[in-house]
């Protein structure tokens, strides 16, 4: 099956492509390696117990390899934990508790892409 992208996923890698190197496109990268898996979790079929602990241990090492702003670094993991329980509830939590540093760190149009994705995850309950 292909996995298509969603609108939020196509905004961080549109932003993501025309950021310089340095702390802020690591801070996209990581936002979007947490926004995919947090959306992951709102498919039709989930990804199995096991499946879902992988991604999500390879979700840590990969962000622990990147330098990302203190605030936002603070709310990936938080966001990250979140998503423990792989249920869409912890999906949309975690994108809800990330629009605000999104925005704040990244700026404004990150925050948007994030607070879509949010607000279609929340309708998806």
């Amino acid at each position: 099956m292909i996995r298509s992208t969603t609108p939020c996923e196509e905004r961080l890698v549109a932003l993501l492509a025309a950021a310089a190197r340095g702390p802020e496109r690591e801070g996209l990268f990581a936002l979007w390696l947490v926004v995919r898996a947090a959306e992951g979790l709102m498919t039709p079929l989930p990804p199995s117990p096991r499946a879902h602990r992988r991604r999500l241990q390879a979700l840590e090492a990969r962000l622990a390899t990147l330098v990302v702003p203190g605030p936002l670094q603070r709310a990936l993991v938080a966001a990250r934990q979140h998503l423990e329980p792989a249920t869409p509830g912890a999906g949309a939590l975690a994108l809800a508790q990330l629009v605000a540093p999104a925005r704040e760190v990244l700026g404004l149009q990150v925050g948007e892409a994030v607070g879509v994705a949010a607000r279609a995850a929340r309708i998806h309950l």
